[in-house]
């Protein structure tokens, strides 16, 4: 005796990505269970994991930290490329639309009272192609080195503030009964003064020779008073900035970094804008 045996109507359903909904996938992750796709599919000790799966593995393991307390990353040095980015940027937007962008970006004692975003935005401006291309090689041989050791935003205040306070002494050092005081300054060349104060420093508290260092600073500062065109006083308050951010930095300690250096980059910002104040007030 022979029994029928029922045909099977149902069908289950054919796993797609989650991620990517189109897509076929016959894998699954083995931590979640979920399909994954080709794209989304990550090797795994055991086995594959989805993107998503990783990703949060990841955030759970505790952040790894540089000898100076900065968030330790793989790669490429991101700031200083954006800041290249900026700066190359800029001078292709001046070159497009003329001297008319630059006069309302250029840094002068004399209008930076009430304008006072040129304190920074000079910074980001150059004077030819030259210019540009040895502040840009300075920044990225100095930068490579200096954001790694000192995370992204400890780097990221360095440079700006060592900028601001380029501005600054220029302010200072100027008079109003004089040209100077009319003179306007453009570069990049008070920042990476200031990279060059923190490099020395780096390389000092790693135990390192940093005479070389020393001696390109030394020459560097030099051509400010035998070359005409070059801001020796911008030069001047970068590295004085820069230094003092350094250190607060690379010799806080480490069970107080962030804190002591979110204080100094927050005390050396007050102080630029009281000095920047008195200044004005008494010129």
């Amino acid at each position: 005796m022979s029994a029928q045996i029922p045909e099977q109507t149902g069908t289950s359903a054919v796993p797609v990505c989650p991620r990517h909904p189109g897509v076929v996938s016959y894998v699954r992750c083995q931590r979640c269970g979920r399909p994954a796709c080709a794209q989304c599919q990550r090797p795994a000790a055991v086995g594959i994991q989805c993107v998503d799966c990783v990703r949060e593995a990841q955030a759970r393991l505790p952040s790894t930290r540089t000898v100076f307390g900065g968030r330790a990353r793989h790669g490429r040095p991101v700031v200083t490329l954006t800041i290249i980015g900026i700066c190359v940027a800029v001078y292709l937007l001046v070159a497009v639309f003329g001297g008319s962008l630059q006069q309302h970006l250029v840094f002068a004692p004399g209008v930076g009272d009430v304008q006072p975003y040129r304190f920074l935005t000079s910074a980001f401006l150059h004077g030819g192609v030259l210019h540009l291309a040895l502040n840009m090689y300075a920044l990225w041989i100095v930068g490579s080195v200096v954001e790694p050791a000192l995370g992204r935003w400890r780097y990221a205040a360095l440079y700006l503030l060592s900028a601001l306070g380029g501005s600054v002494a220029v302010l200072l050092l100027a008079s109003p009964d004089n040209s100077s005081w009319f003179t306007a300054v453009v570069g990049a060349s008070g920042a990476v003064f200031g990279l060059f104060a923190a490099i020395f420093l780096v390389l000092r508290r790693l135990g390192r020779d940093a005479t070389q260092i020393l001696v390109l600073i030394a020459l560097n500062f030099g051509l400010g008073f035998v070359v005409a065109g070059i801001s020796w006083q911008a030069h001047l308050g970068g590295a004085v900035v820069g230094a003092v951010l350094a250190a607060s930095y690379v010799y806080a300690p480490r069970e107080r970094s962030t804190l002591v250096s979110g204080l100094a980059t927050a005390g050396m910002f007050a102080v630029l804008v009281v000095l920047t104040m008195l200044k004005y007030a008494l010129a």
